[in-house]
């Protein structure tokens, strides 16, 4: 029955999701994969190769095969995506055979890089593979009102990179990609502890700083933290104390590169679709959408409204296994 089978993949830096129309969002895995040395066989992925990064011995290797939105390890991507789709057949409750997968790509990718991303889901067992622009299905898996004549503008902040879009009619009007979104704000934690303290943490414990008390760039109550690392001199494990403003000083930098791409591509729309958006606003979607006080700050600076969608994290995709069935609808009410 499900032989000819339509699902979405959200192949993202950080994360990986799987949107299908009978059950919705049924994978949400980090991309990650715990390799064997020896063998170069996987022996664990998403979550559970997560809990293992900075604690596996000689043998194990914990890597992440995409990098800023793209493939960085082809192989270990395949293998990754296969691995998803037998675990999409498990919660689908049969054999996921040849389906036909919509998976996103930035869109700022070269045609290598979006060659690479369909050869490695063909290769995975889809029997036909359609890629699709990442603002477009974040949009659509926002809720915004894609194929009407109305701007609609969204800002993705993932792991790799921050996608900036503004559709109208089904299509993408203007769009800018940058390199600095999730991971470029968890290296300058650690970059700084390391400098600051003379302390060695990991890419996890950056991270949960960053969610715990990350703050975009607007005043807020200051918020304290205990860290435990690695000091560099002794080589014994410290604990050392952060504060809110001191993370806010580390993240202005990405912060404020994410508000150049945004000013960037509001320059470049034609001036009937700055009025659109005046009136309905920016949506945020994607993890570092999250960030504390994100929405205050970035409507303060743009003078315009801000939303955060309502799955921020699943927005791209829901989009991407939705837009099959939108486009479906559209052909059957054509005929």
């Amino acid at each position: 029955m499900f032989s000819n089978a339509h699902i979405g993949i959200d192949l993202g830096t950080a994360n990986t999701l799987v949107y299908t129309k009978s059950k919705g969002l049924i994978i949400d895995e980090p991309t990650i994969v715990a390799i064997n040395t020896k063998t170069k066989e996987i022996v664990a992925f998403g979550e559970e190769a997560k809990k293992m990064v900075g604690k596996t011995p000689i043998s194990i290797e914990v890597v992440r095969p995409l990098k800023d939105g793209v493939i960085a390890d082809f192989d270990t991507t395949t293998q990754l995506l296969k691995l998803i789709m037998q675990k999409a057949s498990k919660k689908l409750g049969t054999a996921l055979r040849k389906p036909t997968v919509i998976v996103c790509t930035p869109s700022g990718a070269t045609s290598v890089e979006r060659r690479a991303i369909q050869d490695a889901v063909r290769q995975s067992g889809a029997k036909e593979v359609q890629l699709m622009e990442e603002p477009v299905a974040a949009a659509i898996g926002a809720g915004l009102p894609v194929n009407e004549p109305v701007a609609s503008m969204i800002v993705d902040i993932g792991g790799g990179t921050t996608e900036v879009g503004i559709i109208s009619f089904g299509g993408v009007v203007a769009s800018n990609t940058v390199k600095s979104a999730g991971d470029r704000m968890d290296e300058a934690i650690i970059h700084f502890v390391r400098k600051e303290y003379n302390v060695i943490i990991g890419e996890p414990t950056a991270e949960n700083i960053k969610k715990t008390i990350g703050h975009a760039l607007v005043p807020h109550t200051v918020e304290q933290m205990d860290v435990r690392g690695r000091d560099l001199v002794t080589g014994l494990p410290k604990t050392i104390h952060l504060s809110s403003t001191q993370i806010q000083g580390v993240l202005k930098e990405s912060l404020e590169i994410i508000l150049e791409v945004v000013r960037a591509t509001l320059e470049i729309i034609p001036p009937e679709l700055s009025g659109d958006i005046v009136d309905h606003g920016v949506v945020l979607t994607g993890g570092g959408a999250l960030l504390k006080d994100m929405k205050e700050w970035l409507s303060s600076v743009i003078e315009v409204p801000v939303h955060l969608a309502p799955e921020p994290l699943q927005s791209v995709a829901i989009g991407t296994g939705k837009s099959y069935f939108i486009s479906e609808r559209k052909q059957k009410v054509a005929k």
